[in-house]
């Protein structure tokens, strides 16, 4: 997810869906309600320890947050490199993995019908229509860097919408990338406090959308990974220089990966 995260177009949402945690992931973060805090702040530390072992889901988050923090150290001076010297090659690996994996996903639901259908075709348009929006100028301040990580990471658990990207749009992206290579620990912790307050708001939503209209909610998602496609086919088509087998080959095997993974493994449930 760390490393889907760090590249525009890609979302670390998606890969959350690939592996079969993500409805687990959404029902985690928003079971955080804090009331773990009534009794430290009474002085009572058996209750604080009782119910935040119950709130909070450490077997998920502590390797979950481990790898994701791992990637994003050590892979966004690689990342930034690949998006410049393979940009071509890189973005068809993540087409192929996209394609699969809303394949997948569709073969998940309970049948095809007209509702779930015209879900689905709303959510390309959308997405189609927010990935050819132009970056915006801004500066680098503070408070724009906090709203930053809030709109952000209600991106980033979304599968198909990068937030990356999305910084991208913000024109915060490479400002960002380059306080992660630098360790620019102020602007970096205020950007994590943005997407903390984000993802804790937003993810109620979403996990209520899952409990109670999981069908509708997931064409809809799928629609979005499909409309995100825009992204990387431009890429591609105006960044590659000789031949598109290269290309082809590593769309593929993102593909069969994805397939394989999902076969072998079973990790999405039926």
């Amino acid at each position: 997810m760390g490393s889907a995260d760090i590249i525009p177009g890609v979302s670390g949402g998606t890969i959350a869906l690939i592996t079969g945690i993500y409805e687990r992931l959404v029902h985690a973060i928003s079971s955080i309600n804090f009331t773990f805090m009534k009794p430290l702040l009474k002085g009572d530390f058996s209750g604080f320890k009782e119910r935040v072992l119950y709130e909070i889901d450490f077997e998920l988050f502590i390797p979950l947050l481990l790898g994701i923090a791992v990637a994003f150290l050590s892979l966004a001076k690689l990342i930034s490199y690949l998006l410049v010297a393979q940009t071509a090659n890189i973005f068809a690996f993540f087409l192929g993995l996209i394609l699969a994996s809303a394949y997948i996903l569709y073969t998940k639901l309970d049948g095809l019908n007209f509702k779930l259908i015209i879900t689905t075709v709303i959510g390309i348009v959308l997405s189609y229509i927010f990935v050819g929006l132009n970056p915006i100028a801004a500066n680098h301040n503070l408070i724009v860097i906090f709203f930053s990580g809030i709109i952000a990471i209600c991106a980033m658990i979304l599968p198909g919408i990068s937030g990356s990207f999305l910084l991208l749009l913000l024109g915060q992206y490479q400002y960002m990338l380059n306080c992660l290579s630098n360790l620019k620990i102020t602007e970096m912790l205020v950007f994590v406090v943005g997407a903390v307050i984000g993802i804790l708001g937003f993810s109620k939503i979403l996990n209520y959308l899952l409990e109670n209209h999981e069908s509708i909610t997931m064409a809809f998602l799928i629609g979005i990974m499909i409309g995100t496609l825009r992204l990387p086919i431009d890429k591609i088509t105006t960044s590659i220089s000789g031949s598109w087998i290269p290309c082809v080959v590593l769309a593929v095997i993102g593909f069969v990966l994805i397939i394989v993974m999902e076969r072998r493994f079973n990790y999405i449930e039926d």
